[in-house]
C-alpha cells in the first residue's frame, strides 16, 4: 500500500489518511485544517467506492431520535385503537355517548315548568339503562334531583331556622320516598320519626296503615313501597325531578310544600332470563307545617302535614295491598281503563288526590 508525503515532510499510509477523513467528518479536535491533494485524492476514491468506508459515511444523518420514538408511539397507539374498534365497537360508543347520549343532564328545577318535556326517541329501556328512552334519562338522581331555596326569615323562624327545616323537609322525602330498606317494604322508621307525634289523624294512620292498607289508610299516601317477593328493583339509581317551596302559613308557622316527581325502574322478582322493566313514576305533593311551639303542640325537629296527595301511573290498579304492584306482560297491557296522562308533565297540579276507587290513567309514555 502506498504512501503519501505531506508539505512538511511527513508521510501517510492510506489507511492513515481513511481514518483522518473519517475523524475529519466526526469534527475531530486534530484534524488539520486544511487537507493536502493526496488527502482530497482518497477522499475522493472511498466516493466512488460504495462498499468501502460506507459504515462511516452512513454514521452521520441529520439525527433525529425523539421523531423517531413519537412516530412509533403514534403507530402503536393507533393499532391499539384499530384493535378495540375491531374487537368491542360497543365500547366505544358508550366511551364517548355517556349515560344517556339521547337526553343531556337537565338544569335542577327552580319552578314549576310551564309545558311536559319533549317526545324522546323510542328506546326500550335495560338492566344496564333502565332509564333509557324516558326524559327520566336527563334528571337527577336521588336526592340531587329535589331542589331546595336559598332561606330566608319567615314567620317564628331565623334564617338559619328556616334552613335547617328545609333539609328535615328534604330529609323526610328522601327517607320516605328513596330509602333502599323503605323501598323493599320496610316500615320507614326514620320518616315517621319526623312527624309530630301529636299530629292525632296522622298518626292514626300510621297504626293502621301498614297492618290492614285501605283507601283512606294506605302507606303509599306517605311512602313508596315495593314488595320484594313480587317486585326487584333494577340498579341503585331512583330519578327524581321537583323542588321545595315555603312561605308563612297559620300562626307564623313555616309552610313547606314540596313537589317531587319519582321514577322507580323494577322488574319481576320471578323474572328468571325476562328482563322485562316497568317505571313506576310517582309525583308526589306533601305540605308541611313547622309549628310554633308557643302556638301549637309538637315536638323539637317534627312537622305536622297539612296535606298529602299523590299522582301514580305503571303502579297498580287493584285493591290496596300497601305495596305498589307495578303490571308486567299481559297485565301491563290491560292497566289503566281511565284517562291519559303523561306522568312526566309536571307543567299542571297533581291531578288526582287520595285514591277514592277512580279508574287508573293510562301513561301515555313511561
Amino acid at each position: 500500500m502506498g504512501a503519501g508525503t505531506e508539505p512538511d515532510g511527513s508521510s501517510r499510509s492510506d489507511e492513515e489518511w481513511e481514518r483522518f477523513l473519517r475523524e475529519s467528518v466526526a469534527g475531530a479536535a486534530d484534524a488539520p485544517k486544511e487537507p493536502s491533494a493526496r488527502a482530497r485524492e482518497v477522499a475522493k476514491r472511498l466516493r466512488a467506492e460504495p462498499g468501502r468506508g460506507a459504515e462511516g459515511w452512513r454514521s452521520y444523518p441529520p439525527a433525529r431520535p425523539e421523531r423517531r420514538a413519537g412516530w412509533y408511539v403514534v403507530g402503536l397507539l393507533a393499532s391499539l385503537v384499530l384493535l378495540v374498534v375491531a374487537l368491542a365497537p360497543g365500547w366505544i360508543v358508550d366511551l364517548f355517548a355517556g349515560d344517556a347520549p339521547d337526553s343531556p343532564p337537565l338544569a335542577a328545577e327552580t319552578a314549576r315548568p310551564t309545558q311536559a318535556p319533549p317526545p324522546e326517541a323510542a328506546q326500550r329501556p335495560t338492566m344496564d339503562e333502565p332509564f333509557r328512552g324516558s326524559p327520566a334519562a336527563g334528571w337527577a338522581s336521588g336526592a340531587a334531583g329535589i331542589t331546595v331555596p336559598k332561606a330566608g326569615a319567615v314567620g317564628w323562624m331565623s334564617a338559619a331556622e328556616v334552613e335547617r327545616a328545609l333539609a328535615r323537609s328534604r330529609d323526610f322525602l328522601v327517607a320516605s320516598g328513596l330509602d333502599r330498606g323503605v323501598l323493599r317494604g320496610e316500615r320507614p322508621e326514620k320518616a315517621i320519626a319526623l312527624i309530630n307525634p301529636h299530629q292525632k289523624d296522622v298518626q292514626d294512620l300510621l297504626k293502621t296503615a301498614f297492618r290492614t292498607p285501605s283507601e283512606k289508610n294506605d302507606p303509599l299516601l306517605l311512602f313508596s313501597r315495593f314488595q320484594p317477593s313480587r317486585t326487584h328493583l333494577v340498579g341503585d339509581v331512583v330519578k327524581t325531578r321537583g323542588l321545595l317551596t315555603y312561605r308563612e302559613g297559620e300562626r307564623g308557622a313555616l309552610q313547606v310544600t314540596a313537589d317531587i316527581t319519582f321514577v322507580y325502574p323494577v322488574t319481576r322478582a320471578d323474572a328468571g332470563g325476562d328482563d322485562e322493566i316497568v317505571r313506576t313514576i310517582v309525583r308526589r305533593e306533601l305540605v308541611l307545617s313547622w309549628d310554633d311551639p308557643d302556638e301549637v303542640i309538637t315536638e323539637p325537629g317534627t312537622f305536622s302535614i297539612v296535606s298529602y296527595t299523590y299522582d301514580m301511573t305503571n303502579g297498580g290498579c287493584g285493591a290496596p295491598t300497601g305495596y305498589f304492584t307495578p303490571p308486567f306482560g299481559a297485565d301491563r297491557r290491560a292497566d289503566g281503563a281511565g284517562a291519559e296522562v303523561d306522568p312526566y308533565d309536571r307543567s299542571a297540579p297533581v291531578g288526582r288526590g287520595e285514591p277514592s276507587g277512580e279508574e287508573c290513567g293510562r301513561a301515555t309514555r313511561s
